[in-house]
């Protein structure tokens, strides 16, 4: 057995058929699948199960993937340990982002590309709870998220803000209950045409977790996975919408609204599995203040 073959396995396993994963490694199908062929053979054992509509892992593909993970990941490892003491850092870093968090990373990324040229960077963005497993799975190095205490179990975190949230609505939406300086209140906005985003989210965590905590029930209108979908049924004056300020700020054109009391806020924070960063992620995280 040689990395290779774990490669591929990885390949097809992460994208679904062999033709896919003859894609993404440039090479032909057939080559991809007398590998696997070849890798099963000495296994003693099939890693997926081939249909004429879908490619599945069979319970020793389940087994196989995660440790043939692992395994390229410390090979990579190796070679960036190797390429520091030379003083050629080289290797790759893969980042965990939401939507509305990852453009502040374009500072950090521009000064490790000015320093470390032969890091490569590659830029996952997903809802938090998928980030999270992520960071769990090896598949993700460190994440610029938004974690409650919970979710940060486990993992090394270094907090970069805070920020509350605001209320998004179409300027012709009048809003009952609205102080003359802009403030609004959860038990008013509870009345209204809620776009919320899907669990899973950061924000639709923190806007959960502030209704639980004034006592307030609620129903969701509208469920989006994209912030501009969510402004558009705003713009629409479909419904209201509850997210960072740093986000709405996008959005000039739909009046914002503070909270009197019980304000929705997260905090973003960059997070890593513990122990010592490999030099690649090591170099990142010196830039991302």
């Amino acid at each position: 057995m040689d990395l290779r073959q774990m490669e591929v396995v990885v390949a097809v396993a992460d994208t679904g058929g062999f033709t896919a994963a003859a894609r993404r490694l440039h090479v032909v199908q057939s080559a991809v699948s007398s590998t696997v062929r070849a890798l099963e053979r000495e296994l003693g054992t099939p890693l997926f199960d081939r249909t004429t509509h879908r490619v599945a892992l069979t319970p020793a593909g389940e087994a196989f993937v995660p440790a043939a993970r692992a395994t390229l990941r410390a090979a990579e490892l190796a070679r960036e340990a190797v390429d520091a003491v030379r003083g050629q850092l080289r290797g790759r870093v893969t980042v965990g982002t939401m939507q509305g968090v990852w453009a502040g990373l374009h500072h950090a990324l521009a000064a490790l590309r000015a320093e470390h040229p032969g890091v490569v960077v590659h830029l996952r963005q997903a809802a938090v709870a998928d980030i999270r497993q992520a960071l769990r799975d090896g598949t993700v190095d460190l994440a610029v998220v938004a974690l409650d205490r919970q979710q940060q179990r486990g993992l090394a975190t270094r907090l970069l803000s805070r920020e509350d949230m605001v209320l998004l609505a179409a300027p012709r939406r009048v809003l009952a209950g609205a102080t003359p300086n802009g403030e609004v209140r959860l038990a008013d906005i509870a009345q209204l045409p809620l776009v919320d985003f899907t669990p899973g989210w950061a924000i639709r965590y923190a806007v959960d977790r502030a209704f639980r905590a004034a006592g307030i029930d609620r129903s969701t209108t509208f469920e989006v996975n994209d912030i501009g979908a969510a402004a558009e049924l705003v713009r629409g004056d479909l419904g209201v919408c509850i997210m960072p300020k740093s986000i709405a700020d996008r959005f000039p054109d739909l009046p914002q609204y503070r909270f009197d009391r019980h304000a929705p806020s997260w905090k973003i924070m960059v997070v890593r599995p513990p122990g010592e960063a490999p030099p690649a992620v090591a170099a990142l995280l010196r830039h991302i203040t």
